[in-house]
Parts: C-alpha cells; structure tokens; sequence
C-alpha cells in the first residue's frame, strides 16, 4: 500500500474550495459587486450585503428586478475578468506550501467561479494548479449540491469516504458534507455549522492536511 493509499486500497484527496480558502479575494468580490451596482444607479453596500448571501441571479432579482438578468450577469463578468487582469490578490498564508507539498493527481480545486478566473489568479499569487478543476461551467447544480465535490472525486478516482474537503464557506461545508466526504473549515472565527474540524486559519491546518493525504492522519471525522 503506497503513502497515499488509504485502507483498503483507494486513494486519499483533498478537495479544495479556492475563494476564501486558498487566495484572500473578499476585497475583489466587494469592489466588482459595487462597481457592478454603481453602474445601475444602486446602493453599492447594500447591494454587496445581499450578493454575500445569494447567487448573482438571486441577487439581480432582488435589487435590479427591472433589469435583463442576463444583461447584468454579462456585466459582473466583464468586471470580475477585469478584476482577474488588474485587481490585487495575495494567497493564504501557508497555501504555497500545502499545494506544493501535494502530489498533483491527489488534489483537486472545486469553485463556484469560473476555471480561467482560479487560473489567473494562481498565476497572479504563484500558487500550483491541480489536474483537476471542477468549476461552474463543469456542473448544473452548484454548491451546496453535492455534485461538485462528487464529481471532483470521480475524476481523482477517488471514493467520497477518501475525500477531504477544505471549506470557508456555510454552502461549502453543506456541499461536502452532502458528497459523504469528511469537512475542515479554515479561515473563520467560528466553526461552520457541521466541520468535523476547524482551523481559524489555512496555515494552521497545513501540517494536519499533509498528514491526511500521506496516510498518517485518520481519515474519518477526526
């Protein structure tokens, strides 16, 4: 049985969320969204408030619902590619040295943007991009649907029980609890609502990520 083989012979992942959890980008997504409002005439803060909790669609129809939805997704993509181009990024501290210390073929990013987005700004912070990039265009259900991380999983060739999912975010957690995989929360204050562990930051939780991937950490609820 090879260092990264789990009990019984499969395999053990790590799934990653990216925004929040590997590459700090609240300050990109607050300015897009308030640039995004400004451009209609709105409240940017308010506007921002609401996007926090929704999906853009969700979002347009409650503070723009005389507006072509598809208009002002159009328009927030523009802005989030630009923001891609220009904005400021900065990786998590200790993101480099997890990702470098993972074999490619036993980790995955699993996003709810857009995979040329997460390749821009890996480029930008210097940060390794994994084989396999489950992003919004790669399912119809996202987040907190399981089918994002289950299908990260399929594609490592890996079984939900072998998987690790490294979340910030409510709909996250749900999405991997959901897939059957065991769930850490980094880089909150708080644990969310269902983590079997909580790190209050990436960097805390490197030693014990790299420990599960190599087989020497459990890998049930731990």
């Amino acid at each position: 049985m090879s260092e990264l083989t789990a009990p019984g012979g499969s395999t053990r992942c790590v799934l990653f969320d990216v925004d929040g959890t590997l590459i700090d980008a609240v300050s990109n997504q607050r300015r897009v969204w308030e640039t995004w409002a400004a451009r209609y005439g709105l409240e940017p803060a308010s506007v921002y408030q609401v996007a926090l909790r929704t999906r853009p669609m969700e979002t347009f129809a409650a503070v723009a619902p005389g507006q072509d939805p598809q208009e002002c997704l159009t328009m927030l993509h523009d802005l989030e590619d630009e923001d891609v181009r220009s904005g400021v990024y900065a990786a998590f501290d200790g993101a480099s040295e997890l990702l470098e210390g993972l074999p490619s073929e036993c980790w995955a990013l699993v996003t709810s943007n857009y995979e040329h987005r997460v390749r821009g700004r890996f480029a930008r912070t210097g940060l390794p991009v994994p084989d396999v990039v489950v992003d919004a265009a790669a399912v119809e259900e996202g987040k907190p649907s399981p089918v994002p991380y289950l299908l990260a999983a399929k594609r490592l060739g890996a079984k939900p029980e072998d998987c690790l999912v490294i979340e910030d975010a409510p709909s996250g957690v749900e999405s991997g609890l959901r897939a059957g995989m065991t769930v850490w929360g980094v880089n909150a204050p708080v644990p969310v609502d269902g983590v079997h562990r909580h790190f209050s930051s990436l960097i805390e939780a490197v030693p014990d990520i790299l420990s599960f991937a190599t087989g020497t950490l459990p890998g049930s609820t731990v």
